[in-house]
């Protein structure tokens, strides 16, 4: 019986081995020439071997076909912390993601140094609503342990019915003890832009991820606020979503050269991505905030907008997410498949976005902005005794005005703006720039 099924096993190999030279356009020749044929087969022997051994001698009875999709598993978990093998479960699961019938938290993440890390809760989510913040780290889903836990798992335990409630236990930067938090999973639905106006002159834009629709709705509203002088442009907590999207995003304030370039092991299959004069859509001063939560297709724009000398970046540096994955089907029905990663993203200065991500031009810390105390002792012009009526009155009547002001949900209010320190640090940078071109 051994003899039979290490024939199996050894015909498989055989099988594979003819299997691979028959798709190996993705190797170059000097990989063939590095590694001989007999190399590769005794590669592929020892593979067998280890899962005949398994099968036979592992002290529960485990199939065949687990035990091959765990070896898959293992695999794409040692490439890197974004590739993973996709059984059909995975797929339906993706199905349903798609669909929108799932029930979230509203939260992206991802591995960092083996730890399961928030790259950015989304707005307006539970997540986001019970206080989840960017770089935080998952110890529990509820009783579950995350250690030595797969990001495909990490995922699979969140999602769950809408209206459900699920625990997690986070570790944050600047605490002394891990943070219970509680949510109820619910539908997740996504503004990705949405605008507002801030004074007279500055148009802040807010762009929450990368979805299909990004290019059309950023341009409604650039095309719809054409009289103001700057613009501020949120990409706070943005997880990152379609390359296609942070290309005409940059391209709408860049009139030439490259955006973005990438780059697989084969140097000779780079693919550059170029800006067109016709698909600029302004010239007026930028200022772009960015954080910790601030990852992928929103560290392309950043840092191609900085590159180009285009826009000041303020904020926080950021996560660090610049390679690139493509869903390839192993099946012939298409029902199981691999998400690889090919390729690395490269900025027009020929920097890469992974591990380092972006650094801001001004760093600018999360909170409020410090104000003057109350009970600080200063004398000031009105608090003379003979100081100027008339001017007094004039600065009070501008005052009342400010106070009186309706407030708005397209419109962000003084109040609104000292209570977020890195927008208050933008806009101010911002006026600096629409005063110089002036």
């Amino acid at each position: 019986m051994k003899s039979i099924l290490f024939s199996f096993f050894y015909v498989v190999a055989f099988v594979s081995f003819i299997h691979a030279n028959e798709v190996n356009t993705l190797e170059t020749k000097s990989d063939l020439d590095n590694e001989t044929t007999q190399t590769r087969f005794e590669s592929l022997s020892k593979l067998t071997k280890v899962i005949g051994t398994v099968e036979k001698y592992y002290v529960d009875d485990i199939k065949l076909q687990e035990i091959v999709n765990k070896a898959l598993k293992g695999l794409m978990q040692e490439l890197d912390a974004h590739s993973t093998y996709m059984d059909k479960k995975y797929f339906k699961e993706m199905q349903i993601q798609t669909n929108g019938e799932f029930g979230g938290l509203g939260i992206t993440v991802g591995m960092r140094d083996g730890a399961l890390t928030v790259i950015s809760p989304i707005d307006d989510t539970p997540a986001y609503k019970a206080g989840v913040k960017a770089g935080d780290i998952i110890l529990k889903i509820d009783d579950t342990s995350t250690l030595n836990i797969t990001l495909d798992e990490a995922v699979g335990l969140m999602r769950g019915k809408p209206k459900t409630p699920i625990e997690l236990t986070l570790v944050r930067k600047g605490e002394n003890k891990p943070i219970l938090i509680k949510i109820i999973r619910d539908i997740i639905k996504i503004q990705s832009v949405y605008s507002k106006t801030i004074g007279d002159d500055v148009l802040y834009l807010r762009v929450t991820s990368f979805d299909k629709n990004v290019d059309v709705n950023m341009r409604k509203a650039i095309n719809k606020n054409k009289t103001f002088k700057g613009i501020i442009l949120d990409l706070r907590n943005n997880p990152g979503g379609l390359l296609n999207q942070a290309i005409s995003v940059t391209d709408f304030f860049v009139n030439s050269g490259v955006i973005v370039s990438q780059k697989g092991r084969d140097e000779s299959s780079e693919e550059k991505f170029s800006a067109t004069s016709a698909n600029t859509l302004t010239s007026v001063p930028l200022v772009v905030l960015v954080n910790a939560g601030s990852a992928s297709a929103s560290e392309i724009v950043s840092g191609a907008l900085q590159d180009h000398k285009r826009a000041i970046v303020v904020g926080e540096k950021t996560f660090g997410k610049g390679s690139v994955q493509v869903i390839l089907p192993i099946t012939d029905d298409k029902s199981e498949g691999v998400k690889l990663t090919i390729a690395k993203y490269y900025l027009p200065s020929g920097r890469t976005i992974q591990a380092t991500g972006i650094t801001p031009d001004i760093i600018a810390y999360a909170g409020e902005v410090p104000q003057e105390s109350d009970a600080e002792f200063k004398i000031k012009e009105a608090d003379l005794k003979k100081h100027l009526e008339g001017e007094l009155e004039k600065v009070n009547h501008d005052e009342v005005k400010t106070k009186e002001e309706k407030k708005n949900s397209d419109v962000i209010t003084k109040e609104e703006l000292f209570k977020d320190n890195q927008l208050k640090t933008g806009v101010d940078i911002l006026k600096s720039l629409i005063i110089m071109k002036k």
